[in-house]
C-alpha cells in the first residue's frame, strides 16, 4: 500500500463487521483510538470500505455518544441537547454549524490564551481579554441571526470601530472594578 502524502489526511476504512481498519499503520483500531486522534490533532477521514462514502461525521457523533452514556459526568447538558434537537428542521438550522464551529474556535483560543497568561505569571488580565472576545463573538452572532444590527444596517462592519468600542467597554469595566477594589 502506498504511503499517504504529506497533508493528505489518515484513511480509516469501515467494514461491514464493524470494525475499523486505519490504513496508514495497516492495523484495526477502535473508536478510542479514534477519538486519540482528535485529541492529537490529526487529520483523518472514516470512509465506508465498501461504498466509499464518508462517514467522519457519523463516527464522531458515535464517539461522542459513547462518551456521554458511559460516563456519569456528561459534557453535554440536557437544556443545551434540547436547544440543539430543537434547532432540527428551524430556520435556524442552517446557521448553527457555522455558529458552533466559530464558539468552539474561540473557546480553544481563550482556553489557550488564558493558559499562556497563566504560565506567564498573568501579564495583564487575561480575563478582560476573554469578555472582550466573547463581546465581539457575541456582537457577531447578533449580526449572523438578525443581520444589520451591528452597525444600524450597514453590510459590513468596520474592525477598528469595534475594537476601539470594545476597549472603551473594557476601559469602563476595569474602571468600575478599581472603584471597587477601593
Amino acid at each position: 500500500m502506498a504511503k499517504r502524502a504529506e497533508g493528505e489526511p489518515i484513511i480509516i476504512k469501515k467494514y461491514a463487521n464493524r470494525r475499523l481498519y486505519d490504513t496508514e499503520s495497516s492495523s484495526y483500531i477502535t473508536l478510542d483510538a479514534i477519538a486519540a486522534l482528535v485529541r492529537e490533532n490529526k487529520d483523518f477521514q472514516v470512509v465506508d470500505a465498501k461504498s466509499g462514502e464518508d462517514i467522519t461525521h457519523q463516527i464522531l457523533t458515535q464517539i461522542i455518544m459513547e462518551r456521554e452514556t458511559s460516563s456519569d459526568k456528561q459534557m453535554l447538558p440536557v437544556s443545551f441537547l434540547r436547544d440543539l434537537i430543537g434547532m432540527y428542521g428551524n430556520s435556524m438550522q442552517a446557521l448553527m454549524p457555522t455558529y458552533l464551529e466559530t464558539s468552539m474556535a474561540n473557546f480553544r483560543k481563550n482556553r489557550e490564551e488564558l493558559s499562556s497568561a497563566f504560565q506567564k505569571g498573568i501579564a495583564g488580565n487575561p480575563l478582560a481579554k476573554i469578555a472582550e472576545t466573547n463581546m465581539a463573538m457575541m456582537r457577531a452572532a447578533t449580526e449572523a441571526f438578525i443581520p444589520g444590527t451591528a452597525r444600524g444596517g450597514t453590510a459590513e462592519p468596520r474592525k477598528d470601530d469595534e475594537i476601539a468600542a470594545l476597549r472603551e467597554q473594557m476601559a469602563a469595566m476595569q474602571k468600575k472594578l478599581d472603584a471597587l477594589g477601593d
